[in-house]
């Protein structure tokens, strides 16, 4: 199995739970497909997510990202239905929302697409604000603490969909060759000026 699914802080995790079991949670939560379910829910395959703070020039030093939370894929029956996103208060990890979408499922197919492929990695989510983008972020040590360090240019990025234009949703990519198709995508174009 190619895949080490880091453990989930205990508190991100019992906070998730503690949602799941509260019919109010579940209720208030802007998921149809959590709110009817039938029968147990269960909450799996904890990713930390990470943010791209900016997308940097080619040539520059490595991404710098940051931690911004913990997200589960909530199960029903045999798929996910929602995901529960935790994040860090300075009174610890607390449960921050449940949601739904096209990233749910994308995310499921990346991770079994990942489980294919040769090597080891730890999976993580990176969201680059920049791009409106989501990618699973197969880092290339398995054992490092999922909670710190940047994309290493032979670190994989598999972006989910929907991905943005120009960028193929579902295909594993090297940091070192995706970056700079992110930063020309975020660089801006400058203007001609015509005379007057």
């Amino acid at each position: 199995m190619p895949l080490h699914v880091p453990p989930a802080p205990a508190p991100a995790l019992r906070s998730v739970l503690t949602a799941l079991g509260s019919p109010s949670a579940v209720r208030e939560a802007r998921t149809p497909a959590l709110r009817s379910v039938q029968g147990a829910v269960t909450a799996e395959l904890p990713l930390p997510v990470h943010v791209l703070d900016q997308v940097v020039p080619q040539g520059s030093r490595r991404p710098r990202t940051r931690l911004a939370g913990w997200r589960f894929l909530i199960r029903g029956g045999d798929r996910a239905i929602a995901a529960a996103d935790t994040m860090l208060t300075p009174d610890g990890w607390a449960f921050s929302h449940f949601f739904e979408g096209p990233y749910i499922a994308s995310t499921e197919r990346a991770l079994q697409q990942a489980e294919a492929l040769p090597g080891s990695f730890q999976p993580r989510l990176l969201s680059v604000p920049e791009l409106y983008m989501l990618t699973l972020w197969l880092h290339g040590n398995r054992e490092a603490d999922p909670a710190k360090g940047k994309p290493a240019p032979a670190d994989l990025l598999v972006p989910l969909a929907p991905a943005p234009p120009g960028i193929a949703a579902h295909r594993p990519h090297r940091v070192a060759d995706l970056l700079p198709v992110m930063t020309l995508r975020v660089t801006p174009v400058p203007l001609l000026g015509f005379p007057a």
